[in-house]
């Protein structure tokens, strides 16, 4: 059985930090793209950011892109999201995605949902003004 588990998430001040992880289990991880998604209330949930099975390869939204860094640790099946200058428009709660398939990833790639085939509960980010 999957499971991913995502952690780290609280409220902060516009202008922090923010570091998420998330852990998976039941799958041999390395074989796989991971990816961030985020939803904030009364909206559909969004691309946050993808990253390769080696870790390579980043893909971002261009909302996050120069704020957020994705990255893993595969010896130790993590994957973060460090999040900095947060924006009150960051506010969400953040899910964590393994890819349906280890086909290639470049640039451009795994930014839709139907790329991924296990998800975690989510870990709400509250960002104050």
């Amino acid at each position: 059985q999957v499971q991913l588990v995502e952690t780290g998430g609280r409220l902060v001040q516009a202008g922090g930090s923010l570091r998420l992880p998330c852990t998976a289990s039941g799958r041999t991880f390395s074989n796989y793209a991971m990816g961030w998604f985020r939803q904030a209330p009364g909206k559909e949930r969004e691309f946050v950011a993808a990253i390769s099975w080696s870790g390579g390869i980043t893909n971002y939204a261009e909302s996050v892109k120069g704020r957020f860094t994705i990255s893993r640790d595969n010896a130790k099946n993590t994957l973060y999201l460090q999040m900095n200058s947060l924006k009150p428009e960051d506010t969400a709660v953040y899910y964590c995605a393994t890819s349906r398939d280890s086909r290639a990833f470049s640039s451009g790639t795994y930014q839709d949902e139907r790329d991924y085939k296990y998800w975690g509960q989510g870990t709400q980010v509250t960002v104050s003004s």
